[in-house]
C-alpha cells in the first residue's frame, strides 16, 4: 500500500516509546476522513494491525529496516511495541 500522489505531510506525532505510546493507538481507532499516516520506525519492532471488520486481517511487523506503515482514512487499526521501539506517525491529507 502506498499513499495517493495528491496527498501532503501536514502534522506529526511527538516520538513514542514502548513506555510512552498512548493506550488509544494500542487499541481499535481510526483516522478522520481524507487523513492518511505513515508509521515510521525509528528503532526496535512494532506490529501494526488493520482491525477494520470491513477489511481481511493483517498484521505488519514495523522496523527501520522496513518501509513505514501506511494507514488509510477511516480503517481501523492499532499498534503493539515487540519490545523497546522509537516511532512516529505522520498524517497526510489532499
Amino acid at each position: 500500500m502506498q499513499l495517493p500522489s495528491d496527498v501532503r505531510p501536514y502534522r506529526r506525532t511527538e516520538v513514542f516509546t514502548e513506555a510512552t505510546v498512548p493506550a488509544a493507538l494500542r487499541r481499535a481507532h481510526n483516522t478522520k476522513a481524507g487523513v492518511w499516516g505513515l508509521i515510521h520506525v525509528l528503532e526496535g519492532r512494532l506490529t501494526y494491525r488493520v482491525t477494520d471488520p470491513g477489511r481481511p486481517p493483517q498484521a505488519q511487523v514495523l522496523s527501520a529496516e522496513t518501509a513505514p506503515g501506511v494507514v488509510e482514512p477511516g480503517v481501523l487499526h492499532e499498534v503493539e511495541p515487540l519490545g523497546p521501539v522509537r516511532f512516529f506517525v505522520e498524517f497526510h491529507r489532499a
